[in-house]
């Protein structure tokens, strides 16, 4: 894994507003950044990120079913109790997913280590599957890559394949986002290309236009029954919205599907430790309140985890990470190393939720930026990466996207 300076593409700011791609640049700030990539060779790619991927999503599908056949984990992930039946029934019946994306801790080196998984709004993707797939064929065409280097990404092309798996032919689907924010509707725009290159209906409506029927059934603004509905909007504040008491009546199919709130709450990252300690992909994880006075030298852990903190104390106080249950784009995150806060989110939006505490894996440093690797599972398999770099330790919704190739 090296970083590796290379020419930007002379007209790539044009091409990118003529595609829409009109979030490259955020807040004054560079977002898409090809003045340099990053390199894998093969191996690296298939035996460090792709197959342990694939493994940790077959890993949190089995925690799923962990966590909804118990209250108290239920009540953890902080599940609200009214919906707990949705998010259960959803799992039994089957609903499909989609798509997801770990973040990932990766050197090149030592096993990739697992941060969080994005697995139900995760954004990027259309950097990920499309436009950095342009950046390396541009540069192959321009002589700029060796001919016969690749790119980890078939990320557009699993998602054609996953929705005519799922639905049948000439299906309608809808797709919606919180209106006016370019980045959520280049994920949804991404979405509902790859469903209409699998033959089936895709329409958009803004969030904020979705109404409903007397009859209890969910519409577009322009009254058309919704029976698929692809949303990029949390299941966390879903759950929490008026209109979730009509979810389970509406006979509307929703993507990603309810049980996807327990894999994109951070309370799953304890989970998955209690039930694979010691896997090379995991780090370290307890809900804080049952360590925190193990941790400070102030009582034991509770009975239920205290062999297993015993044996991951001292990585935890050489260093861990608090990280509020619900939060995005770093919010709350704390970094501890040897008693002391080393680095903090500014953005303190997400601080009145429960927090875990997990190892701290330390980002590789590549001119002063540190990359998180995004993994992402498209059905149940790892289909290609995106990379975010940050100057901070913590990754934040200021860092900036970076194109990648496989060495030939």
């Amino acid at each position: 894994m090296q970083k590796i300076t290379l020419p930007e593409r002379p007209d790539w700011c044009a091409h990118a507003q003529e595609v829409g791609f009109t979030f490259a640049d955020m807040h004054g700030e560079p977002y898409w950044d090809e003045t340099s990539a990053y390199a894998f060779t093969l191996t690296q790619i298939e035996n460090d990120i792709e197959d342990p991927s694939t493994e940790l999503h077959a890993m949190c599908r089995e925690a799923v079913a962990e966590i909804i056949a118990s209250e108290e984990l239920m009540t953890r992930l902080a599940i609200p109790d009214a919906h707990r039946d949705l998010v259960a029934d959803s799992w039994r019946g089957g609903d499909p997913e989609i798509y997801g994306r770990f973040d990932l801790a990766y050197d090149g080196t030592n096993p990739a280590k697992l941060l969080e998984y994005n697995a139900d709004t995760p954004t990027s993707l259309y950097e990920s599957a499309a436009f950095q797939w342009q950046w390396l064929e541009d540069h192959l065409k321009a002589g700029a890559l060796p001919e016969g280097t690749d790119q980890f990404n078939g990320i557009h092309e699993a998602l054609v394949a996953r929705f005519g798996d799922v639905f049948e032919q000439d299906s309608d689907l809808h797709f919606t986002a919180v209106a006016d924010n370019p980045e959520d509707y280049g994920t949804v725009e991404a979405m509902g290309w790859a469903a209409r290159e699998a033959g089936l209906g895709a329409h958009y409506c803004d969030l904020d236009k979705i109404g409903l029927s007397d009859d209890g059934h969910f519409l577009d603004d322009q009254d058309r029954r919704i029976a698929v509905l692809f949303k990029l909007y949390p299941w966390e504040d879903l759950l929490r919205d008026d209109y979730a008491a009509h979810i389970q009546g509406s006979g509307c199919l929703f993507l990603e599907p309810a049980w996807k709130a327990l894999l994109s709450n951070k309370g799953l990252l304890p989970v998955l430790w209690q039930m694979f300690e010691g896997h090379p992909n995991l780090l370290p994880a307890f809900f804080e309140a049952d360590v925190a006075d193990a941790l400070a030298g102030r009582g034991p852990a509770a009975p239920a985890c205290a062999d297993a903190f015993d044996r991951a104390a001292a990585e935890l106080a050489e260093a861990h990470v608090r990280k509020p249950i619900l939060s995005r784009e770093g919010a709350s995150v704390t970094i501890h190393q040897s008693g002391k806060v080393i680095e903090q989110s500014q953005n303190s939006d997400y601080a009145e939720h429960p927090r875990i505490l997990q190892a701290y894996a330390p980002l590789p440093t590549f001119d002063g930026f540190r990359p998180v690797i995004g993994s992402w599972i498209v059905g149940e398999s790892c289909a290609g990466i995106g990379i975010r770099e940050d100057r901070s330790r913590i990754t934040q919704d200021l860092s900036r996207f970076k194109p990648h190739y496989i060495v030939a």
